[in-house]
C-alpha cells in the first residue's frame, strides 16, 4: 500500500490552522491509483454476500460506486436533507460544533439485505454512524465499513463499535 499513500497529498493547516488534510484528488487522477484503492476496499468483502452497497455525498459516492460494481451489488446514495425525490428516512446526528441530517429513501434496502457502508475516510465516525441507523430503519443488515482512509487519532471508530470497519490507509 506504499504506492498508494504516496498518491494521497498532505496540505497542512487545512481547512484551519492544526489541521493536516488528506488529499485523495491525486489518487483519483491517476487510474491505476485508482483502481488499486477500489481493489484494496473490495478485497475484504469479496467473499461476503453484499447486495447493496450505500455511501454519503460526495466523496462517498467516488467509492462506492465502483465498490458496488465489483462486488454485483446495487447502490444507494445517502444524501442532505431536500436532495432525494421520493418519501426519505432521515437521522440527525451531532457534529463538533452543531448538528447535521442524512436521508436515505425509504425503499433503498428491503428488509434483511445485506449492505456495505463505503466512504472515502473515517474520521469522528459521525456520518458513518447515521447511516448505519438509516439503513437499520430499512430493516437490512449493516455487514460491514469500508474506508480508504482511517484517521485513527480522531476514534472515529468508538462511534462504530459493533460493526466491522475495514480500511486501506491508516494514519494515527
Amino acid at each position: 500500500m506504499v504506492q498508494l499513500s504516496q498518491c494521497i497529498r498532505e496540505i497542512p493547516d487545512y481547512p484551519k490552522a492544526g489541521i493536516l488534510f488528506r488529499d485523495i484528488t491525486p489518487l483519483l487522477a491517476d487510474h491505476a491509483a485508482f483502481e488499486a484503492a477500489v481493489d484494496a476496499m473490495a478485497e475484504p468483502f469479496l467473499n461476503e454476500k453484499i447486495d447493496v452497497v450505500a455511501a454519503a455525498e460526495a466523496r462517498g459516492f467516488i467509492f462506492g460506486t465502483p465498490l458496488a460494481l465489483r462486488l454485483g451489488a446495487g447502490f444507494a446514495p445517502v444524501r442532505k436533507p431536500g436532495k432525494l425525490p421520493y418519501q426519505v428516512h432521515s437521522h440527525s446526528y451531532d457534529l463538533e460544533y452543531g448538528q447535521d441530517e442524512l436521508q436515505i429513501h425509504t425503499d433503498a434496502f428491503k428488509p434483511g439485505q445485506r449492505v456495505l457502508i463505503v466512504d472515502d475516510l473515517l474520521a469522528t465516525g459521525g456520518t458513518v454512524q447515521a447511516c448505519c441507523k438509516l439503513i437499520e430503519m430499512c430493516g437490512a443488515e449493516v455487514v460491514g465499513c469500508a474506508f480508504l482512509i482511517h484517521l485513527k487519532a480522531l476514534g472515529g471508530d468508538a462511534k462504530l463499535d459493533g460493526y466491522r470497519i475495514e480500511s486501506v490507509l491508516d494514519y494515527d
